[in-house]
């Protein structure tokens, strides 16, 4: 099946947010808070997860991409721009476990950098989880290079 790659649109959003909570099972810090602490404010970590949609949809739904498998959207990448720092970033990315090792996220990335190339960023941030084994290998791949290990506390209060 041939994969289009497109611009985000408002419709989109509820099948990012069900990408999401099904992509960030075993690399979400919220799902490392609820393994340790229990559900927080009686919620899901994947509740928690997918609003980081709606946050990226808000800073900026022209710098998202959607991956489509005929009528099927089956991943999606987000990008940041901080046109003053020159700086920008890839703050959510998934495909579909059953739509990966095929390309797609390299197609995305691809897009993503193209994008931000265009908007005149000279340096692009990606994060991924020590946990994520795939993102461990992966975007090294596409040309990121470790510039800094990052650790994340919690504590309920």
């Amino acid at each position: 099946q041939q994969i289009a790659i497109r611009k985000y649109q408002e419709a989109d959003l509820e099948v990012l947010k069900a990408i999401t909570a099904t992509c960030f099972d075993g690399v979400s810090i919220d799902q490392n808070m609820e393994q340790r602490f229990g559900p927080v404010a009686g919620r899901a970590w994947q509740w928690r997860k997918i609003r980081h949609i709606d946050d990226d949809v808000a800073a900026n739904a022209d710098g998202i991409f959607v991956a489509c498998s005929g009528t099927e959207t089956v991943g999606y990448i987000t990008t940041k721009v901080d046109a003053e720092a020159k700086v920008g970033g890839i703050p959510n990315y998934a495909v579909l476990p059953s739509f990966q090792k095929q390309g797609i996220g390299k197609q995305l990335v691809e897009a993503a950098l193209e994008y931000l190339k265009e908007s005149g960023i000279e340096c692009v941030r990606i994060e991924t989880l020590d946990q994520n084994e795939v993102g461990k290998h992966f975007y090294p791949k596409l040309g990121f290079e470790l510039i800094a290990t990052q650790h994340h506390y919690a504590m309920r209060i």
